[in-house]
């Protein structure tokens, strides 16, 4: 079967990246086609409904940002369907809940843990003014140059083992800066003696979709393009034919001017002929995780918390809980509860061998252990959704291999936009950026 329909711009992944672009372009005046393998948009920001409950199956998502224009863009396009709640954040360490950031919430530490964080952040501190602390070259040295070894020991470095799924010292360190603020000095020691300081104040308070969950902000921005975007369209071949692109899905075929992809470049490749072994081999070790996310519905309440990180492996495998029915009351029956668990794995590991029952018992029986669910009986829902794309992994290599990567693309006049098609850790504000920047280039 043949499509036959030629457009300008084919834009490939119907996730948020995907959409927001379509509809920029839409509004350029572009004639535009969004390719979508999945039966409905959405991507890592789709949401999922039964029982009364509503997650997302790409881990927790909340809409704040630094960038205005972005923040005010997704807060616009929700209009009614959104409200705010002000962050309330917590780090499990050792059985007490450490306020969120870490290096904000000193004092509430054991009173050891409490010296050895200040008294190397202080000696650190000093090293680096004196010069005595050589420019670091991977993340496990930039945190310990930038926190000191107690921070950096007690949370830093094992929560972020935990979630990256991989060593510290064997990552960049090229992507920290501006994600990971560098803590004032007069912050550090007002947080050790209990004076109240804030972190990340950018998320201080955060908006949320009343109904929907956050793939009510996917189909939010997308509502002017549907008539645009084909779902069920696998990508599987990408040939230039008479100065155009064909894409087809081994059925369908849909002609462009050009293509711009948002799917993952481990997918996009593979639909391209002769490409160059050292492009493969500089793809293929790209490193990403894959994402596990653990559903949960309680009858009664949930901790009055926003999410807490989870650091040590003994608690749990997973990173990171959330409490969805705490940022809107619509996305869990009355009287019930919601928690969301991530856990970070990759091929071939524990997590991806254990099936989802096994990873459920582990979840809600480690969550009634530390005193989250106080009772499993409370439990009348669970649920379990896998994502291979989640995280890029920031290794050693990553420079080299991307920049290969990205060269290939441009030289087959492929664009590449969004967090997996870019491969650049970025959050949803992220990825509306990457389209905006896009669309203004291309007026």
């Amino acid at each position: 079967m043949s499509n036959n329909r030629n457009v300008k711009s084919a834009i490939l992944g119907g996730g948020l990246t995907g959409i927001t672009l379509a509809r920029l372009l839409q509004e350029n005046g572009e004639d535009v086609v969004v390719l979508e393998r999945e039966p409905r948009i959405g991507g890592l920001c789709r949401s999922v409904t039964s029982a009364g409950f509503t997650f997302d199956i790409g881990g927790s998502h909340i809409i704040f940002s630094r960038d205005t224009e972005v923040l005010a863009f997704m807060r616009e396009v929700l209009g009614e369907n959104k409200d705010q709640r002000a962050r309330n954040t917590k780090i499990l360490y050792k059985g007490r809940y450490v306020k969120y950031p870490f290096e904000n919430g000193l004092a509430a530490l054991p009173k050891d843990d409490l010296f050895f964080c200040i008294n190397e952040f202080v000696r650190t501190l000093i090293a680096v003014e004196k010069g005595e602390v050589p420019p670091p070259a991977n993340f496990a040295e930039w945190i310990g140059a930038t926190f000191g070894r107690g921070i950096a020991e007690c949370y830093m470095l094992p929560y972020n083992e935990k979630i990256w799924n991989y060593p510290a010292e064997r990552m960049s360190h090229h992507w920290v800066d501006g994600r990971i603020p560098r803590p004032p000095v007069e912050d550090i020691i007002k947080s050790a003696i209990g004076i109240e300081t804030e972190g990340y104040t950018h998320q201080a308070v955060f908006t949320y979709p009343v109904t929907g969950g956050i793939e009510a902000l996917v189909d939010a921005i997308a509502a002017p393009v549907m008539p645009s975007v084909i779902t069920g369209f696998s990508v599987t071949a990408i040939r230039k034919k008479d100065g155009s692109f064909v894409i087809s899905d081994g059925e369908r075929e849909v002609e462009a001017d050009r293509i711009i992809s948002t799917i993952p470049l481990q997918a996009l490749l593979p639909t391209l002929d002769d490409v160059p072994e050292e492009v493969v081999k500089a793809c293929d070790a790209l490193r990403y995780n894959s994402l596990c996310s653990v559903f949960i519905g309680l009858a009664g309440s949930v901790p009055d918390l926003s999410w807490v990180y989870v650091p040590e492996e003994s608690v749990g495998l997973f990173n990171r809980i959330s409490f969805p029915s705490n940022y809107s009351t619509a996305v869990a029956p009355e009287g019930h509860g919601s928690i969301l668990a991530e856990i970070t794995y990759n091929d071939g590991d524990a997590i991806s061998l254990m099936t989802d029952a096994e990873v459920i018992d582990h979840t809600v029986s480690s969550l009634c252990r530390a005193g989250i669910i106080r009772d499993a009986g409370d439990v009348v829902y669970t649920g379990v959704e896998r994502q291979k794309f989640a995280y890029v992994v920031y290794d050693l290599d990553y420079r080299k291999n991307i920049t290969l990567v990205r060269e290939y693309c441009r030289a087959r006049d492929i664009a590449l936009v969004g967090r997996f098609s870019e491969f650049e850790y970025l959050n949803m504000d992220g990825c509306i950026r990457s389209a905006i920047t896009f669309a203004r280039a291309d007026r």
